[in-house]
């Protein structure tokens, strides 16, 4: 049942309002100004009623009564009707506007739309925090110099409406951190898209990226809108730029630069307002050397660049991030695990984490199942073995990248022994994508018997 709270409303639209919500709401009725705030002070109501007879003084007190509680619907009743104080009361806060006398039906439908549209802000709400995104930089671990360089440069970047290109390995935090930049930019009230190119069928992307006409190829059996579109007013993050195809980076630097686009199979003209941030692990300016990427397309996202450094570049993060994750999966796995033994984080110090952060929380989340004990130990952790990792260090740059391509291929053979060798599951436990992994699986020439009838 709802809790309503009416201040000041006439007594006739009283009777009317409990005929009409009785069975769907307890409502308190008060006439009292400082009775009225001390409800509000004390009480979490779902929706509130405010009758306005003085223009001035009852506008203010719908700011005040906003400014106490913005997440509460606020409809005005009033006797006047009036489209400048429809407009002023709307933008003060109200969500919807009555003229007295009130009919039944009309307060039914009222408080229902109140309602509805609080349970799509909680909703909205809740999948925003679902995310694994951080909605505040100073709520980002980073203890680390350059980790704290990246986030000053990422909060001056947030003001502007340029597209941000973000480099680095993957499992850095790319798409982590793309969020968080919207989030705190004047676009934050408008969509947050995501899309990871490099997991999409290049034949489907033009698709997923800018929609399609009922009819435009076979199976395109409705009209599809495509992330831009979603995306307008907002933020749409292009994962893995590196991916796309040369014809279809055409297309995007036409949208980029001219905010517009045709669907696939269409002939008109749609814009969209949108920001891009665009991240790669690729080197970018080496695919333009070698015919795989656009170069006027580069200049285009890399108006602001940032390059995110690798987990082993900031040490400082490593413990910190360990117990956060630790802390994370222990909560939602209902567990009992608090810390990990002095063993676990001296191994967790010193392995070098090739695979970055997502490689630290899907070992984190891992030992957090497999532990009985308060504390994690090293068994659970069950990290690679690091092979060379003496004679790489300051030998020479070539024994240091032999040992993280060896550490590579040993976390990858590990992750398609854990998964019986299908590649799906293995990528996904690896936190990449399917076609990343297919491919270090040709570099690395790992095969097995299994794979044979389909090669």
């Amino acid at each position: 049942m709802y809790t309503i709270l009416a201040y000041a409303i006439p007594e006739e639209s009283r009777h009317i309002m409990q005929t009409a919500l009785n069975e769907k709401a307890s409502i308190e009725f008060c006439s009292d100004l400082d009775s009225y705030f001390e409800k509000l002070k004390r009480h979490e109501y779902d929706t509130l009623f405010l009758f306005m007879e003085d223009v001035d003084s009852d506008m203010d007190l719908l700011e005040k009564t906003y400014q106490r509680t913005p997440h509460t619907p606020i409809i005005i009743v009033s006797q006047e009707e009036k489209t400048e104080l429809v407009v002023e009361a709307l933008k003060n806060g109200a969500s919807d506007y009555l003229v007295h006398p009130v009919s039944i039906a009309r307060f039914e439908v009222a408080t229902r739309r109140a309602m509805e549209n609080r349970a799509l802000r909680n909703e909205i709400a809740y999948l925003r925090h679902k995310q694994d995104i951080v909605y505040h930089f100073d709520d980002v671990i980073a203890f680390s110099p350059n980790m704290q360089q990246v986030l000053k440069s990422l909060e001056k970047f947030a003001k502007t409406d340029s597209t941000i290109l973000i480099t680095g390995a993957t499992g850095t935090g790319k798409s982590f951190l793309s969020g968080t930049v919207h989030y705190n930019s004047p676009r934050q009230q408008k969509p947050f898209i995501k899309i990871n190119c490099a997991n999409i069928p290049e034949d489907l992307l033009e698709s997923e990226l800018f929609g399609h006409e009922k009819g435009a190829f076979t199976g395109a059996e409705k009209l599809r809108i495509g992330r831009f579109e979603q995306a307008s007013g907002g933020t749409l993050f292009l994962d893995e730029i590196g991916e796309i195809s040369l014809g279809l980076q055409t297309k995007l630097l036409r949208v980029l630069e001219e905010k517009c686009f045709e669907r696939v199979g269409g002939n008109k003209t749609i814009y969209a307002d949108v920001r891009v941030i665009a991240a790669t692990n690729k080197d970018l300016l080496e695919q333009i050397s070698h015919g795989k990427f656009r170069e006027d397309l580069y200049y285009r996202i890399n108006v602001l660049p940032i390059r995110l450094p690798d987990l082993r570049e900031r040490r400082q993060c490593l413990l910190p991030l360990a117990q956060y994750f630790l802390r994370k999966y222990a909560k939602s796995l209902s567990s009992d695990v608090r810390g990990f033994t002095d063993r676990a984080l001296t191994q967790i110090r010193e392995y070098s984490w090739p695979g970055n952060i997502r490689q630290l929380a899907n070992t984190i989340e891992r030992a957090v199942i497999l532990e009985d004990d308060e504390l994690v130990d090293t068994h659970n952790l069950s990290l690679p073995s690091e092979r060379g990792r003496g004679e790489a260090t300051d030998s020479s740059k070539e024994g240091a990248k032999g040992s993280l391509v060896d550490q590579e291929k040993d976390l990858i053979l590990k992750a398609l022994e854990e998964c019986l060798w299908v590649q799906k599951n293995a990528a996904e436990k690896l936190g990449i994508s399917p076609r990343s992994l297919n491919y270090k699986v040709k570099k690395f020439g790992i095969t097995h018997p299994h794979w044979r009838k389909h090669r």
